[in-house]
């Protein structure tokens, strides 16, 4: 049997319709932006293998990290133990996040990371003996799969056969530009009519929402209406975190500083699984008593893995180097050139830019489904191109590696503006 059959004997894959679904594609090999498959056909990975690998696939400098700490120490559990890796990697964020946050948590992906951060908004009224029991969440956002994270997305095909399972959650609209004034009225209105935990948030863009962008000043103020109501506010920088807004975070951009940081994804470079979620003092505080039943109750059996930690730390020396933070201006210049020349097209109904993130949307004759007809004529026309793409519905975005050439961007924008003229 071929590696393809046994696949489709065996596997069952994320967000696939496995009777309608074509075959999966066998990666054989990956280095820098490239991916290259059984048949030695090759790919641009323009977006960075679902946003995790900033700086290409087999990378030196973090596959060295994590081979010495193989031999060194590969796990150890984190209940009644602690160790070095874990420490230094708490230092270095403190170095890098907003000042605020003092403690940090460890689990295992995007999804958890948000979980713990819900789970503790709750408690943290609990342990004040307060009944606080709604989260605030953006219209379209996704903060994953597992159940609090799930409770918190908007996209209804993700959960519609959950409805009636999850956590109470209030959703507002999201103050894109021209629509901020609805946004602070619904959240206004929201704090006043419902016992509100948490406000959770994806900072600046929503990814699976499309790329959908709105202003840090906005922002701003949805978290200072939520500070004068005591709800705590969770960013969500799994998908923004380490570079991808141009700046370290998407809330280095935000006047206000959140009481929670989630993060996960560019965490280690693409190569080991490995969220954290940060804290400030004040939230730590709450758990802090003689009562053990005040405690946060929550482990996974590969918190603070001493590998993963290795990689992270590789992984943030590498964005830290001046080579690295040309490299996102050079990318994010070349995206807005990109973004003048194809907004001008008649089949274009907007294009936007922000960091290394582009996103354009295509008109459509009918209400394009997230994965609809479009939608996949697209994907197909990218991957027979040798273009690793995934529309949202009539968007197509990029997020590349920092290290992809500009010939690679050009290749990704030239095949771009083809599919335009196919639809």
């Amino acid at each position: 049997m071929t590696l393809s059959e046994k696949d489709s004997q065996y596997l069952w894959h994320p967000y696939t319709q496995h009777k309608t679904s074509q075959t999966p594609i066998v990666i054989s090999r990956g280095e820098s932006a490239l991916l290259w498959d059984e048949n030695n056909k090759e790919y641009i990975d323009a977006i960075a293998s679902w946003w995790v690998n900033p700086f290409g696939h087999s990378n030196k400098f973090i596959a060295d990290a994590i081979y010495k700490q193989l031999t060194t120490l590969e796990h150890v559990l984190f209940g009644g133990f602690t160790h070095e890796p874990a420490v230094k990697i708490a230092e270095k964020l403190m170095e890098i996040l907003p000042k605020n946050q003092q403690k940090i948590f460890f689990s295992d992906n995007g999804s958890t990371a948000v979980e713990v951060a819900i789970k503790v908004a709750l408690q943290y009224f609990f342990n004040k003996n307060e009944k606080r029991t709604t989260i605030i969440a953006f219209e379209n956002a996704f903060h994953g799969d597992t159940f609090a994270a799930m409770a918190a997305s908007g996209i209804s095909f993700y959960t519609q056969a959950f409805q009636g399972m999850f956590i109470d959650v209030v959703r507002i609209p999201v103050p894109i530009k021209g629509q901020e004034q609805e946004s602070f009225d619904a959240l206004k209105s929201v704090v006043e009519s419902h016992n509100c935990a948490g406000f959770i948030f994806e900072p600046l863009v929503q990814g699976a929402a499309g790329m959908v962008m709105y202003e840090p000043e906005a922002l701003g103020k949805l978290m200072r209406i939520c500070k004068e109501n005591n709800v705590l506010t969770i960013a969500d920088e799994v998908m923004t975190g380490f570079g991808k807004t141009g700046k370290t975070f998407a809330m280095d951009y935000v006047a206000e500083q959140a009481d929670m940081i989630c993060l996960s994804k560019a965490l280690t470079g693409g190569t080991i699984p490995m969220a954290i979620t940060t804290f400030t003092q004040e939230v730590f505080d709450a758990f802090y008593d003689d009562d053990i039943n005040k405690a946060l109750f929550h482990g996974h059996t590969f918190t603070a893995n001493p590998t993963g930690c290795a990689a992270a730390l590789a992984s943030i020396d590498l964005l830290q180097t001046s080579e690295m933070q040309e490299n996102i201006q050079r990318i994010n210049k070349s995206h807005l050139n990109f973004q003048k020349k194809i907004e001008r097209h008649s089949k274009v109904i907007t294009a936007r830019t922000l960091g290394v993130i582009f996103a354009v949307e295509i008109k459509s004759d009918s209400e394009e489904s997230y994965y609809g007809s479009m939608r996949t004529k697209l994907y197909n026309f990218f991957i027979e191109n040798g273009v690793v793409l995934r529309p949202v519905g009539n968007i197509v975005y990029i997020l590349p590696p920092y290290i992809m050439t500009d010939e690679q961007l050009q290749k990704v924008y030239s095949t771009i503006e083809e599919a335009i003229e196919m639809v």
